[in-house]
């Protein structure tokens, strides 16, 4: 039987979410459970590679098992996980179901606030700079115009195209936080906080909008600002085709 499941974490502990050697993962923390629970070796699929010190709150992964999953599995699986991650559902897929080729699109949020505040400390990045929201909102709307975001791709990336489509791209402000949302069919490594910081610079007036275009424009990352940290940024949602997640299960 193949599974998927759906998870949530805090980032800020963790080297990212894929397996590395000598490192903790939020998949392997997911995996170790997964198999101390079933007493086999189980390997997961991610849907999406957050980097190190990252946020979701969905993502799924997928596995394979041969025999029944345990009676209590939800709860037994989360009394053995790290308090910064959660198990929140298990999925029955069909056998050719694949959490990450699957998904049609995966939705950010990034928050930004701009006055100093010990509860976002680790849920946003402190920014207490004049900001221009309609320049900011105007360079969120031109990214719809483009498909190739190279330019936002961290080098080494290793992937064959760097064709996205981003379907949407906005900011809105609430009280002192600023948040920009943008979803698209895949993103790049590095793609989402490129984007922000590089936005940042428009919204200050370092960076016209002419210039914004000619960035995105020159599909070098040299012309991209990634300096934004990593505690801002959640994965918020991975959407699949209809029907694929109606198998809840109940256990």
């Amino acid at each position: 039987m193949r599974y998927f499941i759906e998870v949530a974490y805090k980032g800020a502990k963790f080297n990212g979410f894929q397996i590395q050697e000598n490192a903790e993962t939020v998949q392997s923390a997911i995996d170790h459970a997964l198999s101390t629970l079933m007493r086999e070796k189980i390997e997961t699929t991610g849907s999406s590679r957050t980097d190190a010190g990252v946020h979701a709150l969905q993502n799924f992964l997928h596995f394979d098992l041969e025999k029944p999953l345990h009676p209590q599995f939800i709860y037994k699986v989360n009394a053995i996980l790290p308090p910064d991650v959660v198990l929140r559902n298990v999925y029955n897929v069909p056998d050719d179901a694949h959490s990450r080729f699957a998904a049609l699109s995966r939705s950010y949020e990034y928050i930004i606030y701009m006055q100093k505040d010990p509860f976002l400390q680790d849920r946003g990045y402190f920014f207490p700079y004049r900001l221009d929201v309609d320049l900011l909102q105007e360079a969120a709307g031109i990214l719809t115009e483009y498909q190739d975001f190279t330019t936002f791709s961290k080098r080494n990336s290793q992937v064959k195209t760097h064709i996205c489509a981003i379907k949407e791209s906005r900011w809105t402000v609430d009280g002192t936080r600023i948040v920009y949302n943008v979803t698209a069919n895949r993103f790049l490594r590095g793609m989402v906080r490129g984007l922000v910081g590089t936005m940042l610079r428009v919204g200050r007036g370092k960076m016209t909008m002419q210039e914004f275009r000619e960035a995105i424009e020159s599909r070098n990352c040299v012309n991209a600002d990634f300096a934004v940290p990593p505690q801002g940024l959640f994965l918020m949602q991975v959407a699949y085709p209809e029907g694929l997640l109606s198998d809840k299960m109940t256990i």
